[in-house]
């Protein structure tokens, strides 16, 4: 793991933003795993800072999301392709018949998992995975388990993700199952960048790092990646 340490979530967003418009501008026609929540937005404003100012182009870029709800419109203000469309991809140029996502409303979640896995593949992989880590160590929607997850999967969500959650739910009820990708489909990622900011997180950046490999924290299976880069701020860092 390569450990980046800043003084706050601001410096963070422009030291990883500045790492995907440079892979952009090297490699134009690039293909990036993209994260929702909170974490990734200061990445996702310098990125359209640095659009805004001409220096970089999304024109030729391929995106892959890593979750959606189940049982939400795509259109509902908080599913996460409207997260995408108003934090990030209104922003640039970006084609959106280059962005992929889950289909959280599909029938048949196994066929949904291979047509993703798929498409990922018919486009040579994912080359820079954007994550956040919960605070029990999740990526994705991976949480604490018995044994690690492979390929996407509908799966249902924790007591403690929607106490979490359901305050961004105030006209319908918050979904109990969500589509995402797999321990198995992150690791198989080019290189991974992960963002954790706050005290909140740093017991779980701790076992993430220092920890054993272990999917009750899953997180720590980036211990194995041989290009997984972590971006702190200096709290959630404060137990390394």
């Amino acid at each position: 793991m390569d450990i980046r340490i800043f003084k706050n979530e601001a410096e963070i967003g422009a030291a990883a933003g500045k790492l995907f418009c440079d892979f952009v501008n090297e490699k134009p026609d690039c293909v990036l795993g993209l994260a929702t929540g909170a974490t990734p937005v200061p990445t996702y404003n310098y990125i359209a800072e640095q659009y805004a100012a001409g220096k970089v182009s999304f024109k030729d870029v391929k995106t892959f999301n890593l979750d959606e709800y189940c049982d939400l419109p795509k259109t509902h203000k908080n599913s996460y392709y409207t997260f995408m469309i108003e934090n990030l991809f209104s922003k640039l140029d970006l084609n959106l018949d280059n962005v992929g996502f889950l289909d959280g409303n599909a029938a048949d979640p196994e066929a949904e998992s291979a047509r993703y896995a798929a498409d990922i593949a018919s486009k040579g992989g994912i080359d820079i995975q954007l994550l956040g880590i919960g605070r029990n160590g999740h990526i994705a929607f991976n949480e604490p388990a018995d044994e690690f997850t492979g390929e996407s999967h509908k799966i249902k969500l924790t007591d403690s993700t929607i106490e979490a959650n359901s305050i961004y739910f105030d006209d319908i009820p918050m979904p109990r199952y969500a589509m995402t990708m797999g321990i198995g489909s992150i690791m198989k990622s080019k290189k991974i960048v992960l963002i954790a900011t706050g005290a909140s997180k740093a017991e779980a950046v701790k076992a993430m790092i220092n920890g054993p490999v272990t999917p009750q924290c899953p997180a720590s299976i980036l211990q194995q990646h041989e290009d997984a880069v972590i971006f702190l701020d200096e709290a959630a860092a404060s137990l390394l």
